[in-house]
């Protein structure tokens, strides 16, 4: 990697790490060389059996943060891909390879244009920092959000931050995330006891109560959207019995839902409603037991349109000719940790192959990405 500024390179040699939640393989040491020959102080930090990294060029404000996660999910079935998953062979113009669009290649391109940022002007009034986890894909608990806490506990505070999730649809740039709903899965356990189905007041029909239970969560509307997000929405996922007999009334019946909500929402109040709708299906449900085990994943976060987003729309405008749509669309993402110390927004590759076989990224996106990534640090540096 004698040319950081092409951010080729280091994406092929990020990719070929085999980083597979929580395994480190050596990754953040890839990019700690690269960061530290661009004159970053890199610090690791271990919870758990997750490593992270945290670097910073600077000491003064504004500290401008590149996030994101160098962990990816497992590749799957290896005979399905074209090559080898962990190769980051380039064919035909795209780059293969598990990481290619989420979002290791996004990660070479920030540090890409911290090179092009350099060679252009260097004019860094300010700090330049990154946030990499290698928790992202699993249960994301020993990754962002406590190192967040490590860093503030040190007295590090980060202004802006860019979280490079593939956000992009047909183009490098057309979406950016200002805002992401927050999730909620919930299993609904409902005990009864087992009879005859020609004798049910001898027996407890779990299934009646869990229909039920399922009634009272559904007929309410929880919102009809907030402020650059669509409604929120509880989607009922798996209703199982288990049952192969059609003359016996089971003893156990369980369902699985998840909620999507927007701003008009927490995760605790949502918990609350969630516990009220049981005790008011449980007064009918005579002899059954129902028991719901339900945890917020993810709050939402939302990024008011302004000069931040209007910063990356001008330099999208800029380096590739478009102007970006700001979006709230898709699942959760680390920016639901970072909102609490900052403003942030996502911005990436293409999400079309993410998790896919055979998961690729143009490589003239790529390098279009490191463009906007540098266009966006003059520009926030240089102020008007």
């Amino acid at each position: 990697m004698t040319d950081l500024a092409d951010p080729l390179p280091l994406a092929q040699a990020l990719m070929r790490r085999r980083s597979v939640t929580p395994a480190d393989d050596d990754v953040l040491a890839v990019l700690t060389d690269a960061l530290e020959r661009l004159g970053f102080r890199v610090k690791r930090y271990r919870f758990g059996e997750v490593d992270n990294l945290y670097a910073r060029r600077g000491v003064s404000a504004p500290n401008f943060c590149f996030a994101g996660h160098l962990d990816v999910v497992p590749p799957g079935d290896l005979a399905a891909w074209t090559s080898d998953p962990f190769a980051a062979d380039v064919r035909d113009g795209r780059l293969f390879g598990r990481g290619a669009a989420d979002m290791k290649a996004a990660i070479a391109a920030m540090t890409a244009a911290v090179a092009q940022f350099d060679a252009d002007s260097g004019a860094q009034n300010g700090s330049i920092s990154f946030l990499i986890t290698l928790d992202e894909e699993g249960p994301a608990i020993d990754g962002t959000k406590k190192v967040l806490d490590a860093i503030a506990a040190e007295g590090e505070r980060i202004d802006h931050c860019i979280v490079g999730e593939p956000t992009s649809v047909n183009d490098v740039a057309d979406t950016v995330k200002n805002g992401r709903r927050g999730s909620l899965n919930a299993v609904i356990t409902v005990t009864g006891k087992q009879g005859h189905v020609a004798y049910p007041k001898l027996a407890v029909n779990p299934v009646n109560v869990l229909l039920d239970v399922i009634h009272h969560l559904r007929r309410c509307i929880l919102d009809s959207g907030a402020p650059g997000f669509d409604a929120s929405n509880l989607e009922v996922t798996s209703i199982d019995v288990g049952n192969v007999a059609h003359n016996v009334i089971p003893a156990k019946a369980t369902a699985k839902f998840n909620i999507r909500f927007n701003t008009h929402h927490t995760g605790a109040a949502l918990l609350e409603w969630i516990e009220e709708c049981r005790q008011r299906a449980g007064r009918f449900a005579t002899g059954a037991e129902i028991v719901i085990d339900a945890r917020v994943t993810g709050e939402p976060f939302y990024t008011e349109p302004g000069a931040f987003t209007d910063l990356i729309a001008d330099a999208a405008r800029e380096t590739l000719g478009r102007a970006p749509e700001l979006s709230t669309t898709g699942g959760t993402s680390d920016a639901r940790f970072i909102k609490d110390f900052c403003q942030v927004a996502e911005l990436g590759l293409q999400n079309a192959t993410a998790h896919m076989v055979d998961e690729n990224v143009a490589v003239d996106d790529l390098r279009n990405l490191a463009r906007l990534y540098a266009a966006i640090l003059k520009r926030y540096f240089t102020p008007a």
